[in-house]
């Protein structure tokens, strides 16, 4: 996700300052990924930078920001751009299991069950939260990170069937090599 986007987005609704940007950010994506403040105001900061926002004189103590032209533009780009997979962060899980594999002494079983445990536990918790009352965006999101579970865990069975057949190749030995002085 990008913050930079997040916030120009929330300020297309009309100016805000930092905390109602980090506030209104939390409800749109129901807290699933806060914002440390610091983060909303650094984001501000560059952005201005970039004139894509604008700060507005201060009240009460408050510097609200206003979405400029540029920024605008900015935002329909965004919205109009598909986000392409190698934008989206490393899979940290993917990553673990190539890892465990090839790393001795691993029970990669393990890993996949203990995975498999806590991703059936966070399933379980969005299955229970979407029978709660809430606004389509926040429902929306919710989906998405029931799909995004539920496609781990058919991952992970592929995973435990795959080490099923697995038969590890035989790492080469490394050679020593004499390092000039």
């Amino acid at each position: 996700m990008s913050v930079k986007h997040g916030l120009l987005a929330l300020l297309e609704r009309g100016p805000m300052y930092g905390y109602q940007l980090r506030a209104a950010f939390d409800s749109a994506t129901g807290g699933t990924w806060p914002l440390n403040i610091g983060q909303v105001y650094t984001t501000l900061s560059r952005l201005e930078r970039d004139d894509l926002v604008a700060a507005l004189p201060e009240n009460e103590g408050q510097r609200p920001y206003e979405i400029t032209a540029q920024g605008r533009t900015e935002l329909k780009r965004w919205f109009a751009s598909p986000v392409q997979r190698s934008d989206r962060p490393r899979d940290e899980v993917a990553i673990k299991l190539a890892l465990a594999i090839t790393t001795p002494g691993v029970d990669v079983a393990k890993v996949v069950m203990t995975q498999r445990t806590a991703t059936m536990r966070t399933l379980q918790e969005y299955t229970r939260l979407k029978t709660q009352p809430g606004d389509l965006p926040w429902l929306l999101v919710l989906d998405a990170m029931i799909f995004q579970a539920e496609a781990e865990l058919r991952w992970l069975d592929h995973c435990e069937a795959s080490l099923l057949r697995y038969e590890p190749r035989a790492v080469p030995e490394t050679t020593d090599v004499e390092v000039p002085r």
